[in-house]
């Protein structure tokens, strides 16, 4: 990739660079990247082939400015079948969020059927062609294929996305860090509306059966919900193999939303 990344390694630490700004303030960073580099952190903790990272929940709870940043593990339960790692981040030493993560070994099925959804009928990300709008990817954080649906209107919703750079400089990307990466963007598909985005999210839990294998990660919005300024949303997520997860966020209400129109 040769666009910037979103950090650089300094030591045991992390530079941030400006385009991890996010769109609420530009002298504060994009919740993808928070959810991101703790991902990053949990992985290279406790990452094994053996197990899989069924769930990452990510708490986001201060916005983080550009201040150099560390993050702390923890593991919390080293299980043969399940394990817990905890993970912290601190944006000029002040904790900005944390995650926790659980890692179960892989096995077999059982035997028998189980209902599942039926077969995504989204077009390929080759087949589907860009949106016209020229702010679509958030002015290069992300590149997007709109299947059905268009944020700004209200309906039903698929999209494609692909990242389009590093999340630490020479450092390539990870199923597990690009799905991580790509979670966050569940707020936005599922909880803008026909006057814009006006939730921002605290939250993210992201549940893998499978990690990617492929670079696109595609959103179908199954629920969005709010009650006095609360809100949630939740989409399933795809590969262009098929189905990999699900992905839920909770949101709090902005008096000024932000534009949408993808």
């Amino acid at each position: 990739m040769a666009n910037e990344p979103f950090f650089s390694r300094d030591g045991d630490g992390y530079i941030v660079n400006r385009i991890s700004a996010g769109p609420w303030n530009p002298d504060a960073l994009h919740g993808r990247v928070v959810i991101g580099l703790l991902a990053h952190a949990i992985e290279q903790c406790c990452g094994d082939d053996a197990y899989m990272p069924a769930r990452l929940t990510v708490d986001m709870y201060r916005l983080p400015d550009f201040s150099p940043v560390t993050v702390e593990t923890r593991m919390l339960r080293d299980g043969y079948r399940i394990k817990v790692i905890d993970a912290e981040m601190f944006s000029g030493g002040v904790s900005v969020g944390r995650a926790t993560s659980q890692l179960l070994r892989k096995t077999e099925n059982p035997s028998g059927r189980i209902w599942t959804p039926p077969d995504w009928d989204a077009s390929s990300p080759a087949d589907t062609p860009p949106p016209d709008d020229p702010n679509a990817g958030l002015k290069g954080m992300w590149e997007i294929r709109p299947v059905v649906g268009k944020m700004g209107t209200v309906g039903k919703r698929q999209t494609w996305m692909a990242e389009v750079r590093e999340l630490i400089g020479g450092e390539p990307l990870t199923p597990f860090v690009r799905a991580a990466l790509a979670s966050d963007f569940a707020s936005p598909i599922a909880n803008s509306g026909d006057e814009g985005l006006g939730f921002i999210n605290s939250d993210v839990t992201l549940y893998l059966h499978r990690l990617p294998r492929t670079r696109w990660v595609g959103f179908e919005v199954t629920n969005h919900g709010a009650t006095a300024g609360v809100g949630i949303g939740e989409c399933w997520m795809y590969d262009e193999d098929g189905p990999i997860g699900s992905v839920t966020v909770c949101a709090l209400a902005q008096k000024k939303p932000i534009p949408v129109g993808t």
